[in-house]
């Protein structure tokens, strides 16, 4: 979806604030592993997008890339790039434009670009574009209206027109305002401004583009202070005006990095203010890659809630264009978002409304991909899971503790520690455990709780949701017997099984898909987002097995006695999917009291 477009739904709910966050490429791999955590917590906050900037002269052009089409596909929030004319011949910006559309992003920032490292002024390469007009008519005639297009907007003027005193010339000041209407003109559609301590220059420029017919949304760029240094370095280089009293607020504080960050939040908060205060509701954080500010100011502001987290959908909806209208998935990778979007990209068609009125097309196969985590992730699991184990009851006693929130990682899940509506039913599950019933899925069942539930809620306000108690475990086969003998005095209750050479048990046929999730809402078709699929349990059962030896196992050196006891367990064990179809009444634990 285009930025335009959400700017304008945004809007169009009165008194409704849109903000949006900036990152920029890490220089280092362990850097863009923990950007991405971190771009992970603050996107559950619902940004109306977010962007990544191009390196001066296209320096981090493949890194950038790569990023975006991570945001966009597997973060799941809606991406613009930056793209930039330093040191980009027509070719190599048309190269990077079909990337990013092949990958299901609409949005670009066009800029001209700062001059490469170790130049002074920008200078246009032999078959490149001089600016960021060019760049915005080259992208508008080629592409047509398929990308929506943002530009950089100057309250003070762009730093070339600022003379040595500080300030532009009102000539310059206004030939700048002339030529972001030419760019405008040319088909942007969004303009986001430089950072800015002055908001009275904010809204001054804000009243200037519209006397000259500048209509489209201008979104003001706010960069919280952080550290003095960064702040004295940034405003110098953008050449921007520091007030007076900001300057006297910051010296007697500036070695002190903790009074600097808290001072920096309370003016971005103070700024905000004033700027929604005239009417503008659209906030445009530049994070530098940090998220403790950023979300302070939304905090302070009202705008989120550290705690309240909303949910459109049990998942979080994708952003690609290819697959906006996908509102239907598996409960098998509740855990594993990442790696299901990653094994189901490149379908023709998206379940929409029912799982079963979508012919799609077979998933894709396990990669290395589905088992790469990240170093923090990995140190993590080698500190909870990699302890010895002596005997089955030691693997028992982990997924027991897990389930317990006494362990934060999993070698099932990408998420970090249990979800709120695990922790319903997680004292249940640690008896379950311990019986050999060895979890790695769940849901508690629900009727009609409201949308807004903290713990179960989503989907839109004035809605109401269900769910049918779901839990998704590996047992021995000796309990599988045992616990399909039980299943027959519960008749509310279905199961689907299967060991990793794929023998097949089960009480329901191997067409019958299952909602076990969904939600009525106000002038709305029921929303059933979740599902038991048996086709998709049998592709699911290939992963699920596959992390005992290279999600847990390989934590352990070749020949030790505990990689050996988790293999037996592998090729022995079943995969058992358990559904209690009675929501209203039902006690899907009542089934393991006597083992």
């Amino acid at each position: 979806m285009k930025v335009i477009e959400k700017i304008q739904a945004g809007l169009a709910d009165e008194g409704k604030v849109l903000f949006s966050f900036e990152f920029f490429p890490p220089k280092t791999e362990d850097g863009v592993e923990n950007l991405f955590e971190r771009m992970d917590r603050m996107v559950a906050h619902n940004p109306a997008f977010c962007d990544i900037t191009w390196g001066a002269g296209g320096s981090t052009a493949d890194l950038t890339l790569d990023i975006a089409n991570r945001m966009q596909n597997i973060i799941c929030v809606e991406s613009m790039m930056h793209l930039t004319c330093t040191n980009m011949p027509v070719d190599k910006i048309d190269h990077a434009l079909s990337t990013i559309k092949s990958n299901g992003l609409q949005n670009v920032l066009a800029l001209r670009g700062d001059p490469p490292h170790g130049q002074d002024k920008f200078v246009q390469i032999q078959g490149g574009f001089a600016c960021a007009l060019d760049l915005v008519k080259h992208i508008r005639a080629q592409y047509g209206d398929y990308f929506g297009i943002t530009v950089a907007g100057y309250p003070e003027a762009h730093p070339d027109a600022i003379g040595s005193n500080g300030v532009a010339s009102l000539e310059a000041y206004h030939n700048d305002l002339a030529y972001l209407k030419k760019k405008v003109d040319a088909g942007a559609d969004v303009i986001v401004t430089q950072l800015f301590y002055d908001t009275d220059i904010f809204l001054k420029f804000v009243d200037d583009c519209r006397k000259i017919g500048i209509t489209c949304p201008i979104v003001p760029g706010i960069m919280p202070i952080n550290n003095y240094k960064g702040f004295i370095r940034m405003t110098g280089f953008c050449k921007t005006k520091i007030p007076a009293e900001v300057s006297a607020a910051l010296e007697p504080i500036k070695d002190n990095e903790e009074a600097v960050r808290l001072y920096g939040i309370h003016l971005g908060t103070e700024m905000c203010k004033k700027i929604l205060a005239h009417g503008i509701r659209t906030l445009h954080l530049y994070t530098l890659n940090m998220e403790k500010s950023a979300l302070a100011i939304l905090m302070n502001l009202g705008l989120i809630e550290e705690t309240k987290i909303s949910r459109p959908l049990p998942w979080r909806r994708p952003t690609n264009v290819f697959r906006v209208k996908e509102d239907v998935r598996p409960i098998f990778w509740a855990n594993r978002p990442k790696s299901y979007i990653s094994r189901t990209t490149g379908w023709d068609q998206y379940p929409r409304g029912r799982w079963s009125d979508s012919c799609n097309p077979s998933y894709g196969a396990l990669t290395d991909y589905q088992f790469m985590r990240p170093r923090a992730r990995d140190k993590k699991l080698l500190e909870e899971w990699a302890t010895p184990l002596r005997n089955v009851e030691d693997i028992h006693e982990k997924f027991k503790k897990y389930c317990l929130g006494k362990l934060r990682s999993s070698p099932w899940s990408e998420l970090d520690g249990l979800q709120p509506e695990t922790r319903i039913i997680n004292e249940q599950l640690g008896k379950i455990n311990i019986k050999g019933f060895l979890t790695i899925n769940s849901q508690p069942a629900v009727n009609g709780e409201k949308s807004s539930s903290p713990s179960v809620g989503w989907g839109g306000p004035g809605g109401y949701v269900y769910q049918k108690a779901y839990v998704e475990f590996f047992c021995s086969r000796e309990k599988l017997d045992a616990l399909v003998d039980k299943c027959k005095a519960f008749p509310s209750l279905t199961y689907m099984s299967v060991n990793k050479e794929g023998s097949w048990i089960s009480n329901a046929t191997q067409t019958d898909v299952n909602a076990v999730t969904w939600g009525v809402f106000p002038a709305k078709e029921i929303i059933q987002p979740t599902v038991v699929d048996p086709t998709s349990f049998q592709v699911w059962k290939d992963e699920a097995f596959e992390i005992w030896s290279r999600g847990w196992a390989c934590l352990y050196p070749e020949g030790d006695s505990s990689r050996k006891l988790l293999e037996e367990v592998q090729s022995s064990y079943f995969l058992v999917s358990l559904v209690d179809n009675d929501y209203i009444h039902g006690d899907l634990f009542a089934v393991f009291a006597d083992f």
